[in-house]
C-alpha cells in the first residue's frame, strides 16, 4: 500500500476544498472517508487556516501531513467538484496514481466566469437588493454602479493580495461616497437603499452559514474562528461607511434621508431573482444550480413576507424564512447529490440583515448610542434567529441520517 501517496492525495483534496469555502465537517470526513475505503485508519483536524492529518499504517510508523490554508475564496462549482470526486474515489478505490489523475482533471474541469461575468453579477447583486429594500428603479441603476465600483476595488484588492479588512474598507468607502454625493446633488436618490443594495456584496453571508453549519456538527473551534471573522468584516464595513459618511458632511452637508418606497410581493420578489442570481454568479455557480439558487432565494424571501403579512413577528418571520431555506437546500442537496451548501449560501442571503450593519453604523456615527445599541441588538437577534432556523433543520437532517446509517 502507498501510503504516502494516498495522504499525499488526501491533503491535495482536502485543500482544495478548504480554500473553496468548504465546510470544515466536509472537509474532514471527505479526507477520513477515502482513506477509510483504502481501509486505512485517519485522523483529521481540519481549521480555517490549517489541516492535519494523520494515519496508522499496517506496518511501520504513524505518517502525518501538515498544510497552511491560504485565503479562502467563494467558489461553490469547486466545492461540488472536489465533493463529487471524494465520492467517486470511496466507491471505486483506484490505485493512488489514477486518483491522483482524476484530481487534476477535477481541477481543470471546475468552470469559472470571465471577468464581464463578474462585473455583471455586482451589479446585479445591487441591483435587486437595492430595490429589496425600498429604493426606486433609480437608486437600483445607482446601487448597480456602486456595486460596480466594489467589483474593481475587490479585484484590484485582490491583485496586490490585501487583507479581507482592508479591502472591505477600501470597497465600501468610495461607493458610499458616491452614493451620498450623488444624493447631495440629486435629493430624490435614496442613499440609505443605495449602499445597503451595494454592502450586501461585502456582507459575508457566506461566512456566516459556514460558521452556523461548523457549529452544528460540533467544529465549534472552526465555528468561533470564522464569526470572529463575520464580525471584523462587519466592522470594516462599518468603518467604510462610517468614514464615507463623515468627509461628504465636510465637504457637501449632511445628506438628505427619505422614506423607503413601498413594492408589491410579486415586485420584491423579482428584485430578490435579480440579486440572488447576481450571488450565484459572484459564488461561481453555474447551469441550474443558479435557477435552483435563484428560486430558493425568492421563495425564502415570500416565506418572511407572507409571515409578515399576517402579522407575524419580524424574528419569527426571519426565523420562518431560515428554517425555509434550510430546508430546501437540504432537499435540493438529496435531489441533485450536490452539497447543501450550494444552496442554502444564496437562498438565505435575503435575510442577511445588511441594512442593520447600515443603520447601526449610522446612529453611531450621529452619536445616537441608544439607537446604535437598539439596532445592533436587533440585527443581533435577526442573525441569531436565523443561525437557530438553519441549525434546527440540519440538525434533524444529520439525524435522520445517521439513524437510517445505522438501521440498513
Amino acid at each position: 500500500m502507498e501510503y504516502s501517496k494516498l495522504l499525499d492525495l488526501t491533503a491535495d483534496l482536502g485543500y482544495g476544498l478548504a480554500i473553496s469555502g468548504a465546510e470544515t465537517f466536509r472537509i474532514e470526513e471527505s479526507i477520513t472517508r477515502i482513506l477509510a475505503a483504502y481501509e486505512i485508519e485517519a485522523e483529521a483536524f481540519v481549521i480555517p487556516n490549517c489541516m492535519h492529518i494523520s494515519i496508522e499504517p499496517v506496518i511501520g510508523r504513524p505518517l502525518t501531513r501538515m498544510r497552511r490554508i491560504g485565503m479562502h475564496g467563494n467558489d461553490l462549482d469547486a466545492v461540488e467538484c472536489y465533493s463529487n470526486l471524494s465520492r467517486r474515489i470511496c466507491q471505486e478505490r483506484p490505485a493512488p496514481e489514477i486518483a491522483e489523475k482524476w484530481l487534476k482533471e477535477a481541477k481543470e474541469q471546475i468552470r469559472r466566469y470571465t471577468f464581464p461575468w463578474y462585473a455583471l453579477a455586482n451589479m446585479m447583486g445591487a441591483f435587486g437588493f437595492a430595490l429589496l429594500f425600498g429604493g426606486s428603479i433609480l437608486d437600483g441603476v445607482i446601487a448597480s454602479i456602486c456595486g460596480l465600483v466594489i467589483g474593481l476595488v475587490n479585484k484590484w484588492m485582490d491583485h496586490l493580495g490585501a487583507n479581507q479588512f482592508f479591502s472591505t474598507v477600501a470597497a465600501a468607502f468610495p461607493m458610499s461616497i458616491l452614493a451620498y454625493m450623488l444624493n447631495v446633488y440629486f435629493p430624490a436618490v435614496r442613499s440609505d437603499a443605495v449602499i445597503i443594495g451595494a454592502l450586501m456584496i461585502l456582507v459575508p453571508g457566506w461566512l456566516f452559514t459556514n460558521a452556523m453549519r461548523d457549529i452544528i456538527y460540533g467544529d465549534t473551534n472552526s465555528g468561533i474562528n470564522r464569526i470572529v471573522q463575520v464580525l471584523l468584516i462587519a466592522v470594516a464595513i462599518a468603518l467604510g461607511a462610517a468614514a464615507a459618511w463623515n468627509v461628504t458632511v465636510l465637504i457637501w452637508g449632511t445628506p438628505v434621508s427619505s422614506l423607503p418606497v413601498s413594492h408589491a410581493l410579486w415586485f420584491e420578489c423579482l428584485a430578490c431573482a435579480i440579486g440572488c442570481l447576481g450571488f450565484s454568479i459572484l459564488f461561481n455557480v453555474h447551469g441550474w444550480g443558479s435557477l435552483l439558487c435563484l428560486l430558493g432565494g425568492m421563495l425564502t424571501w415570500s416565506v418572511y413576507a407572507i409571515c409578515l403579512e399576517f402579522g407575524v413577528h419580524e424574528l419569527a418571520a426571519y426565523f420562518a424564512g431560515a428554517l425555509f431555506a434550510s430546508a430546501y437546500s437540504e432537499t435540493m442537496a438529496r435531489i441533485r447529490k450536490y452539497p447543501a451548501l450550494s444552496y442554502l449560501v444564496v437562498s438565505v442571503f435575503p435575510l442577511i440583515p445588511g441594512s442593520g450593519v447600515y443603520y447601526a453604523m449610522e446612529f453611531a456615527v450621529k452619536g445616537d448610542i441608544e439607537q446604535f445599541a437598539n439596532k445592533g441588538m436587533t440585527t443581533a437577534a435577526i442573525a441569531g434567529i436565523i443561525a437557530l432556523g438553519i441549525i434546527l433543520v440540519s440538525t434533524v437532517v444529520r439525524l435522520w441520517r445517521t439513524r437510517k446509517r445505522k438501521t440498513v
